[in-house]
């Protein structure tokens, strides 16, 4: 991860001296899409770097102070993203000598030369952009693409411009009346790069092979393969054919240059007459990826190739290289730059900068670097020193992230509350608000101004204005707010208002609220209440009698949907989810009743006294009523006896005291001796100690 790179490579196709141009991915999910984003130099000594960024912005970048000239955001910058850009050939009106390097000055009415940059978009419409005016120029649709635009490359001498899309067309356009030439199929799939010949009359475009078109036709001239991958830039490498003694029909004999995709070589091919030879001739071997190709022109055969590559890892590899035949053994590089940050203190190490594009200035012997961020790029001059094979810059862009803007954009004036001036309270939509005059705080803060020089605070304005709050924040809403405030809610994803709405659990007002929403706001308010679903339990019972009266309101809506199933599928996995488990928590919910009514048995029968046993023995007397209580007394033990239980029997030693006086002595002997006999058997049965005397008497 390096610092201050939102993306790893560069651009695709960037041209620098010549008809400058780029293709880039735009922010693509496609694997086989060029890394970077589009960009290229101006054709008019590289005065402007234009940069199409993944936001949509176009930005027109000066490359002397590194200062943002334009910026141009296009209406459908989200919809349909920049995905190629070309400057229009320098070219004067009165067409002296058409030479590449001065501006294109185009008939619109007016003698002012026009420096017109096409923009390629994702959804196959092209803009033309007035860098001059500041403002679009015009835009070509109709009749041509119906799919990305890959790559745009304007013709030197007639002023077209040429396209070629995923939808397998190339289209020439006429700028002047923003109509369609000529449209014809390029590949059997998408074609994705193009390049005019030196003199105008052949056309290079590539897919998953190169063809080589006669533009007055549009019949293939040659073919040529040797690429696994989409080829991403294609660039004619010499103007004149090394051998001047074969026929000169302005192409054969020349070099091209050609990049791919994921492809780490070169490869440099040789316009033949004849058939035979299809392969390259030699390539050229780099680190990585390469997203950003410059190179000096060849005039004539000493002459060599200069070659600037940027690559995906953010180096720039240079080559120099006289193109003399076929060549068996891939090239290497020559000279190596890089970037780096000064590594402040012993600690911190020095973290690569990655360069994003680079061009070769008008003497060939300096080269203009962009690196750092797409949004704040320093550009920066470097000459050339062949001597060494590697370079490495130090640069410190720690305080190049602040957008340089100019000044008098970035100026805000606020306005100076005058005492005179009256003040409109914002009211209720609907009615009337009074006017009311400022008080007399604005005096106070206007010389609180006067005196220490600062802003006013909105604390100070909102009090000027004297707007009454409502004390009652936390009253019910009303009913016919509830809907707008939901639709505002799910619009801003306010949450505090969301949670105001949806926490009501009164069913008459959820009805009432469902009943009055609008239709768009019907899917955002489901998928929110999918969200809630998910949450805490306490919540869940609540968003439920919300989505009951959802589906059961706007039933008919939502049945014509065509995208429904895609749209509700979270909150179907959800349902089917929390249904699957119903059947097992009820076959639990049974088990754990039966058992908690079992131990709720038990409890009580332990709590309940046990039934008293029956005596072992038991001995009636003419009274029944004493003899069952002596009965319960023999069976105590001796350690609950009561006091009250003495009384009674110091009361029965009483009345058998008064029977023995009324009995004679003899028969008092006789049963004594038989009740002995009884006690005795008794205390055996019951393990009693021996029985005192007041026991005795008992028992008579």
């Amino acid at each position: 991860p390096r610092s201050g790179a939102p993306a790893r490579g560069g651009t695709r196709g960037c041209r620098g001296a010549g008809a400058a141009m780029a293709a880039g991915g735009g922010g693509s999910c496609d694997p086989l899409a060029p890394a970077g984003v589009p960009c290229a130099f101006s054709p008019h000594s590289q005065a402007y770097f234009a940069l199409a960024s993944t936001d949509g912005h176009l930005r027109v970048w000066e490359t002397a102070n590194n200062r943002l000239h334009q910026e141009y955001v296009p209406s459908a910058h989200l919809s349909g993203t920049c995905t190629c850009l070309a400057w229009a050939p320098a070219r004067l009106q009165a067409k002296e000598s058409p030479q590449r390097k001065k501006r294109k000055s185009e008939a619109v009415g007016t003698s002012d030369q026009v420096d017109l940059l096409a923009l390629g978009t994702a959804v196959g419409s092209i803009l033309l952009y007035s860098t001059v005016k500041g403002e679009l120029h015009s835009k070509l649709i109709s009749g041509g693409h119906d799919n990305r635009v890959n790559c745009l490359q304007w013709h030197q001498d007639s002023g077209c411009l040429y396209s070629c899309s995923d939808d397998k067309h190339i289209v020439e356009w006429n700028v002047q009346t923003c109509k369609v030439k000529c449209k014809w199929k390029g590949d059997n799939s998408s074609v994705s790069s193009l390049c005019i010949s030196p003199d105008g009359k052949m056309l290079l475009s590539a897919g998953r092979t190169i063809k080589l078109w006669v533009l007055e036709t549009k019949e293939v001239y040659r073919h040529f393969t040797g690429h696994a991958t989409p080829v991403s830039s294609l660039r004619f490498t010499t103007i004149r054919p090394p051998n001047e003694s074969q026929p000169c029909d302005g192409i054969t004999g020349l070099y091209f240059l050609s990049g791919a995709v994921h492809d780490r070589l070169i490869n440099v091919w040789q316009v033949r007459s004849e058939n035979k030879e299809k392969n390259a001739v030699m390539s050229f071997t780099v680190t990585d990826e390469p997203v950003c190709i410059d190179l000096t022109l060849s005039e004539n055969k000493e002459e060599p190739v200069k070659l600037a590559v940027v690559c995906k890892d953010g180096q720039v590899h240079l080559f120099e290289h006289i193109l003399n035949g076929y060549c068996k053994k891939p090239l290497t590089s020559n000279c190596t730059i890089q970037m780096a940050t000064p590594g402040k203190g012993k600690k911190s190490t020095p973290k690569p900068i990655p360069i994003l594009a680079a061009g070769f200035c008008s003497d060939k012997m300096s080269l203009l670097l962009v690196y750092g961020s797409w949004f704040q790029p320093a550009i920066e001059r470097v000459a050339l020193n062949s001597k060494e094979p590697h370079m490495c810059l130090i640069r410190d862009i720690s305080n190049c992230w602040a957008p340089k803007v100019e000044t008098a954009i970035t100026k805000v004036r606020t306005p100076v509350m005058n005492s005179e001036a009256k003040v409109l309270v914002p009211g209720i939509p609907g009615h009337h608000a009074a006017v009311k005059p400022a008080s007399p705080q604005t005096k106070q803060v206007e010389n609180k101004r006067k005196l220490e020089g600062d802003e006013v605070s909105i604390e100070d304005r909102l009090g000027a204005m004297q707007i009454d709050t409502k004390k009652g924040k936390d009253e019910l809403l009303q009913t016919n707010s509830f809907p707008v405030l939901l639709t505002q809610g799910l619009e801003s994803n306010d949450l505090e208002m969301l949670n105001k709405v949806l926490q009501t659990r009164n069913l008459n007002l959820i009805k009432k609220t469902v009943l009055r929403m609008p239709l768009h706001a019907i899917i955002p308010l489901l998928q929110e209440l999918t969200k809630r679903l998910q949450g805490h339990p306490n919540s869940a019972v609540v968003m439920v009698q919300w989505l009951k009266c959802v589906l059961t309101v706007h039933a008919s809506y939502l049945s014509t949907l065509p995208d429904l199933v895609p749209q509700l599928g979270t909150l179907y996995q959800l349902m089917e989810s929390r249904v699957k488990t119903f059947q097992k928590l009820s076959h639990l919910h049974g088990k754990l009743i039966l058992l908690i009514t079992q131990v709720t048995a038990s409890e009580k029968a332990k709590g309940m006294t046990s039934p008293e046993q029956k005596a072992k023995l038991v001995y009636e007397e003419e009274s029944s009523e004493e003899e069952s209580d002596d009965e319960i007394a023999d069976k105590d033990s001796d350690d609950n006896w009561d006091e009250d239980e003495e009384e009674k029997e110091s009361e029965k030693d009483e009345e058998v005291d008064e029977e023995n006086e009324e009995e004679d002595d003899d028969a008092e002997k006789d049963e004594e001796n038989g009740e002995d006999r009884d006690v005795a058997s008794e205390k055996e049965l019951n393990g009693d100690s021996d029985l005192d005397p007041e026991n005795e008497s008992e028992e008579e």
